[in-house]
């Protein structure tokens, strides 16, 4: 029975190591952001965002929101998609993703702020 809790544990450790070296590989290398002048039809969205992932691949469409919580990254949607909700073209699964891009979005919005 202790045997077969090792080899369980074992497992769990590797499965971490392989999501955080999968996450490692990939990384935000460029970001451009575009915010928005105040404006009474804007609503929640203060600006638009691009990211390039690994100098290899590039995500358009990106945008800087503000919610009941603070600050995050809404993804492009499917303009074609008929149904209720709206469903994401690209997004992030890993949450270690998600937060890595939204920090490097943000971090980058609130320097272009400071900068004008």
């Amino acid at each position: 029975m202790a045997e077969k809790k090792n080899t369980t544990e074992k497992k769990t450790i590797e499965k971490d190591t392989a999501a955080t070296s999968a996450f490692d590989c990939l990384a935000v290398t460029q970001v451009s952001v575009w915010p928005f002048k105040e404006g009474p039809n804007l609503g929640h969205m203060k600006g638009m965002a691009q990211i390039v992932l690994n100098d290899q691949i590039v995500i358009r469409g990106l945008r800087v929101m503000e919610g009941e919580y603070g600050m995050f990254v809404g993804y492009p949607n499917d303009p074609f998609y008929k149904g209720e909700d709206f469903r994401s073209i690209c997004c992030p699964i890993t949450r270690q993703l998600k937060e890595h891009i939204e920090n490097c979005v943000i971090e980058k919005y609130q320097s272009s702020l400071a900068a004008v």
